[in-house]
């Protein structure tokens, strides 16, 4: 990625070494990477052992002031559910021919995909095309249920998923450059509470090794975990 001017500038004046959240939060607010609202996100490199398979590190993350971001949700169910879903603001709403679009057509555009127990023996074959984009319907994350229109709801209003990947990072949304800083702050402490909730009972010692926050364009701030009253 080629940086511009602010980039630089922002970076000359960047804390080098970890801050409390509260200054790192103020940091990435005055220091705009792009004329847009940029997303801000939360970094963490985990200290875990990456080679067994039962370590997976994902969960989800109820953003009590939501994310800011307009999302896309796609239902996979019929009857009461799929009336129920729409009821409830999903976008997109089907069954076989949702389907056949995801199959044949390799249609991913929508950010959550929720899906009836019953839905999930057609989705399955959805599995190559939203598995590796990270939008198959799972039920550890709440997207396989009977109550469509709560698990819409929830999407709608700032629930986000989160996974590990192999190198043992992982980044979650914590909301737009524009909310008011406390807003970012609730909402970075509550990420960081699901991560350390999600930490598989196997692993020992510290689990949060790193942790940083920026805006979509901007720098990275080093953030004292501690800071965060969530270990």
């Amino acid at each position: 990625m080629k940086h511009g001017k602010k980039y630089f500038n922002a970076l000359k004046k960047a804390p080098k070494n970890e801050v409390t959240l509260e200054e790192a939060v103020k940091f990435v607010k005055a220091n705009a990477g792009a004329k847009f609202d940029e997303t801000v996100d939360v970094y963490f490199h985990l200290g875990k052992e990456l080679t067994k398979g039962d370590t997976a590190v994902r969960g989800v993350v109820k953003l009590p002031n939501g994310s800011g971001k307009t999302v896309k949700v796609a239902v996979f169910a019929g009857g009461e559910q799929a009336d129920a879903a729409k009821a409830a603001g999903a976008d997109f709403v089907g069954m076989s021919d949702l389907v056949e679009k995801v199959v044949k057509e390799g249609w991913c555009d929508f950010d959550v995909a929720i899906a009836t127990v019953e839905a999930m023996k057609e989705v399955r074959k959805c599995a190559r095309v939203l598995g590796p984009r990270g939008l198959m319907p799972n039920p550890k994350t709440g997207t396989v249920t009977d109550d469509t229109a709560t698990a819409v709801k929830e999407a709608k209003g700032g629930k986000v998923d989160f996974r590990m990947d192999k190198t043992g990072n992982l980044a979650v949304i914590a909301g737009k450059r524009s909310f008011e800083p406390a807003a970012l702050i609730g909402n970075i402490k509550a990420i960081v509470s699901a991560v350390n909730s999600a930490k598989p009972a196997n692993v020992k010692g510290v689990f949060i090794k790193s942790m940083s926050i920026s805006s979509t364009m901007g720098v990275s701030v080093p953030v004292l975990v501690s800071s965060t009253d969530a270990e």
